[in-house]
C-alpha cells in the first residue's frame, strides 16, 4: 500500500488523531479515500505524574478538538489508555538515559513502542487494514518491499523519527499528508471549518512542556542528583555543576560560571558525577557507533556502504562510511568531522529521499 492508496471500499482505517490540525486533516483525506474511519487518541501520562499542567499535546483540550473534527467528518471517536505502557517505555527510559548521561529522544520511541506498535496491535484487533498518522513522510512499494521516504515538504519532514518501523508495521500504516506542505493543510483545515485550523504547532517533548527536563526527571525517579565538579580537559576543577541530568553535549548557556573563554559540555561522566568541559572545537569528531540499528528493508544494504547520515532531528545529513558490525549495531565514519554527535540520540541513514535506517548513538570511547 502506498501512501496515496486511492479510492477505496470497505476499508477501515484507525485514525490517530492529537488534536492537531495535521491528523485532522489526515483523517479529512482517509474520509475522502472512502475509508471506514475511527479516529482515536492516545493519553498516553497522567499530568500529575510529571508534575505539570493540563496543556500539552494529548491534553483533555486536544481530545476535545480531535471529537470535534471526528464528529463533523462522521466518524467514531474512541480514547485509549495507554499511560502504563508509555510509562515504561518512554518516560522512564528517558529518566534512566539522563542518567547514563544520555540525550534521547522519546519522539522515535513513542512512535517505535506506541503508535506503531501498541496502536497497530489496536488496529488488528478491531478489525482495521491500517493505521494512520498525521506524519510528514512518504511509504511507497519498490520490488515487493516498502520504503520510507521523505516528505516533500523538506521543513516539516518527520522521516528521522520514524526509522525504528518494520516491513509489517509499514505495510498498514499510512501517511496522507506526505506530499503536502503544512501551508496547503492549514488551507484545507479551514476549507472545512476545522476547529484547530490554525492551531500552533506542538514544539516540545510532549510531557516536557515547560522545558524542565530535570524536574520531570526528579518527579519520575523520586531521586535528587547531587551536584559534583565541572572540571577542563586535563582534569582542573572549573566549579559546581547542579547534577548531571541538567546537561547535554554541546551545552554553552545554563552552565553558571563565569569565565575567561566560552566553554561547552564535551562529556558527561556519571560515574564519577564530573561534567567535562572545553572549547567548541573540541566538540567536533568523525566517529561514532551506534546500537539497536532497525534496517527498514529488514537486512542491512551491504557489509559496508557510504550514505547520507545525520545524528539530531535539525542537523543536515552529510556524507558517511556506515560499517556493520551486528545483527543491531554499526561504526559510522563522517568524511568531515561533526560536531556535538550525542550519546543517546539517533543516528538516521539515508539513500537519496529513502530512509534505510537507523540506531542509537553509544557514548564515545575516550
Amino acid at each position: 500500500m502506498q501512501s496515496d492508496p486511492g479510492t477505496q471500499v470497505n476499508k477501515k482505517a484507525l485514525i490517530a488523531m492529537s488534536g492537531g490540525v495535521d491528523s485532522s486533516v489526515a483523517a479529512k483525506m482517509m474520509r475522502d479515500k472512502g475509508f471506514a474511519c475511527i479516529g482515536c487518541t492516545m493519553r498516553l501520562y497522567d499530568y500529575e505524574t510529571v508534575g505539570i499542567d493540563d496543556k500539552s499535546c494529548c491534553s483533555l483540550k486536544d481530545c476535545e478538538d480531535a471529537r470535534s473534527v471526528a464528529e463533523s467528518l462522521g466518524m467514531e471517536y474512541r480514547i485509549f489508555h495507554y499511560e502504563d505502557e508509555f510509562k515504561s517505555k518512554v518516560m522512564d527510559k528517558f529518566a534512566r538515559s539522563y542518567e547514563e548521561a544520555k540525550t534521547p529522544n522519546p519522539c522515535v520511541d513513542c512512535n517505535k513502542y506506541m503508535k506503531f506498535r501498541k496502536l497497530y496491535e489496536q488496529a488488528r484487533a478491531m478489525g482495521c487494514d491500517v493505521i494512520v498518522t498525521g506524519h510528514y513522510a512518504r511509504i511507497e512499494e519498490e520490488d515487493g518491499r516498502f520504503v520510507l521516504k521523505k516528505a516533500k515538504d523538506l521543513t516539516k519532514d518527520q522521516s528521522y523519527v520514524l526509522y525504528d518501523l518494520t516491513q509489517e508495521e509499514l505495510s498498514h500504516t499510512l501517511f496522507p499528508l506526505g506530499t503536502y506542505t503544512k501551508e496547503e493543510v492549514r488551507k484545507l483545515a479551514e476549507e472545512n471549518h476545522f476547529v484547530n485550523a490554525r492551531k500552533h504547532d506542538s514544539q516540545d517533548i510532549c510531557f516536557v512542556p515547560n522545558g524542565d527536563y530535570a524536574g520531570v526527571i526528579r518527579s519520575l525517579t523520586g531521586k535528587e542528583y547531587p551536584a559534583g565538579d565541572f572540571v577542563d580537559t586535563k582534569g582542573n576543577v572549573l566549579g559546581r555543576h547542579k547534577g548531571i541530568i541538567h546537561y547535554t553535549i554541546g551545552q554553552r548557556r545554563g552552565l553558571g560560571l563565569s569565565l575567561k573563554e566560552s566553554l561547552y559540555v564535551l562529556r558527561i561522566d556519571p560515574a564519577n558525577n564530573v561534567v567535562v568541559l572545553g572549547r567548541d572545537e573540541e566538540l567536533f569528531s568523525k566517529s561514532f557507533d551506534a546500537e539497536e540499528v532497525n534496517w527498514i528493508a529488514g537486512e542491512a544494504p551491504a557489509e559496508s556502504f557510504f550514505c547520507n547520515a545525520k545524528v539530531r532531528y535539525r542537523q543536515k545529513e552529510h556524507r558517511a562510511l556506515v560499517t556493520v558490525t551486528g545483527a543491531h549495531s554499526v561504526h559510522v565514519e563522517f568524511d568531515e568531522p561533526e560536531r556535538a554527535i550525542t550519546p543517546g540520540q539517533s543516528a538516521v541513514f539515508y539513500e537519496g529521499e529513502t530512509v534505510l535506517g537507523g540506531g542509537i548513538i553509544c557514548p564515545m570511547k575516550h
